[in-house]
């Protein structure tokens, strides 16, 4: 019983899937469940309208045959002689089978004294079919005596099969008999007849109905799938071209709407493949620009460099404006060689030629070094770096200067929106993955913010000042190496309660992340969420980091 009930629900199941996944199954269905519905009440008005008239035909010839038997059942008391008890029997007893095959329709009789009659001795009830007599009720005799018209009933006629019945009219009337006084004559007319040619009916109407029906749902089918087919199609074209085949185009047959469709899509299509190629050619030219550009200043650069050096270690002779020149020319050439770094990198990036140099290294050993680099600057920012990392090696196949500038790129980022108070960085792993969050509690991100934390060159404030010479592209390079380890770059924030950010990487190369050992989202955090994603894998890994000059190494 209980498999019966699995397997009734997994049809069911199977059954709801497959109408909310197919417009043709819902076209079929829908048009079929008007179709029973108007079949239904249509049918059932029709059968009403038969049934009604096949009754009322035969009540009207069984009133009238009936007052034709008491007209004649009257006659023939009037002119009877019969006075005594006996003779009277023998009148009733000859008259009442009379009136039985008297009538065309051949009704059962029944001869009642009317209560209230005083009877003659040895005069008793007759009737045709003595096993029926219960059929008169109470109601009815009353009714019968209480008028001197003619009062019909519907009755239920038992047949002589078990338990069958049919409907039927039973008509009663007063007649007078000579010494014998008042008696009620009934007529009993089976309407089996009319309630078979009924069935009949309704028989027919069924039929009728389940072939229309089924015709109705063969005719949907066939202009459904004739208008779904086309549709599907497009689908089909359009879930390709998604996927990057961008030649796909729909088959045109004829001239009507349908070809239109198609034409139209296959348009529409070639138009966004000029459009992409258009915007393929122009992305590789921006990516060839920014690559030959990277490398030409580094020449010209290289002789600014030396000239540079030799200017700043003349700087003590001379005068306070020129030595305050020589410095700041020597910082921004350093930050110009850090631009121009960053750009060749992403330009490997765009290019598809950066390479992973991986080897199984102890993370906690990465965060080390990162956390001794950043402690001059969280010293200068009176920012306390709360560290907790696990007593046992933490080790994975990572390429470490990559994950060094990631992590780097965290935690200056973290010590420059602290506003005084702890960061924290966290470090654990798991058998699949290992990970790295990095928490302050400053001025944190909006939603808003979030959306544009993966643009180059972006900033969450313009106004803020730039205190660690970022070039606005670390978030961007950070995104590119987490995405090259296999692994999640994510951020969570809330305006007023800080920001806190995750790498998560797998130990072994080719392991596909599912979780990682780390929370994003602090214990401590509440209120709604300003989520990040990482652009480059919506919906499956998200990844947020803070804005660009935020990220400045």
């Amino acid at each position: 019983m209980l498999r019966l009930a699995l397997r009734a629900r997994h049809l069911a199941r199977r059954g709801w899937y497959r109408w909310r996944a197919s417009l043709q199954v819902k076209v079929v269905t829908s048009t079929l469940v008007v179709g029973i519905v108007t079949v239904g009440a249509l049918g059932g008005y029709v059968s009403d309208r038969v049934r009604d008239g096949l009754f009322d035909e035969r009540l009207g010839q069984v009133l009238e045959e009936s007052g034709q038997l008491t007209s004649l059942a009257q006659s023939q008391f009037d002119a009877s002689s019969a006075v005594t008890g006996p003779a009277v029997q023998e009148l009733f007893g000859t008259l009442v089978p009379m009136l039985h095959g008297a009538g065309t329709s051949r009704p059962e009789v029944f001869l009642r004294r009317s209560t209230g009659t005083p009877g003659l001795a040895g005069v008793s009830d007759v009737s045709t079919r003595p096993e029926l007599d219960g059929i008169i009720s109470t109601e009815m005799r009353e009714a019968v005596r209480g008028s001197d018209v003619h009062r019909w009933t519907p009755v239920a006629v038992p047949q002589q099969d078990a338990g069958a019945w049919s409907p039927g009219v039973l008509v009663g009337s007063l007649v007078s008999v000579p010494a014998a006084g008042t008696y009620e004559l009934y007529t009993l007319y089976d309407l089996a007849p009319q309630q078979a040619t009924l069935e009949f009916v309704q028989r027919t109407l069924a039929v009728a109905g389940l072939v229309l029906l089924g015709l109705l749902g063969a005719m949907t089918w066939m202009v459904a799938r004739q208008t779904v087919r086309p549709v599907r199609a497009a689908a089909d074209v359009a879930e390709r071209l998604a996927e990057g085949n961008l030649e796909e185009r729909m088959t045109v047959h004829g001239v009507d709407e349908m070809a239109t469709l198609a034409r139209s899509f296959n348009e529409m299509a070639e138009s966004l493949h000029d459009q992409i190629n258009r915007m393929e050619t122009l992305s590789h030219l921006q990516r060839r620009f920014v690559s030959d550009v990277s490398h030409e200043l580094r020449t010209p650069l290289t002789t600014i460099r030396m000239a540079a050096e030799v200017i700043n270690d003349g700087r003590d002779g001379l005068d306070p404006s020129a030595r305050r020149s020589a410095e700041l020319l020597t910082t921004q050439l350093d930050r110009f060689e850090a631009l121009l770094a960053d750009l060749l990198e992403i330009s490997r990036f765009d290019a598809g030629a950066a390479m992973l140099d991986a080897e199984s290294r102890d993370l906690r050993d990465v965060v080390t070094g990162v956390l001794e680099q950043a402690v001059a600057l969280a010293a200068r920012r009176g920012v306390w770096l709360a560290v907790d990392t696990p007593e046992r090696p933490v080790m994975a196949d990572v390429d470490p200067r990559r994950v060094e500038r990631v992590l780097r790129n965290l935690v200056v980022n973290a010590i420059e929106h602290a506003e005084g108070r702890p960061v924290e960085i966290r470090l654990a792993g798991a058998p699949q993955s290992v990970a790295v969050t990095v928490r302050d509690h400053g001025v944190g991100m909006t939603a808003e913010e979030a959306a544009h934390v993966f643009d180059r060159f972006w900033r969450a404030d313009p106004a803020r000042a730039r205190t660690t010479g970022g070039t606005g592209l670390g978030l961007a390079i950070s995104i590119e190496d987490a995405h090259l380890h296999g692994g999640w770059l994510e951020a969570w924030g809330r305006p007023g309660q800080g920001a806190c950010f995750r790498l998560t990487l797998p130990r072994r190369a080719g392991i596909t992340l599912e979780s990682s050992p780390l929370p994003l989202e602090p214990e401590d955090a509440t209120g709604p969420v300003a989520p990040g994603r990482d652009p480059a894998s919506p919906g499956t890994d998200p990844a947020a980091v803070p804005d660009l000059d935020r990220l400045e190494a």
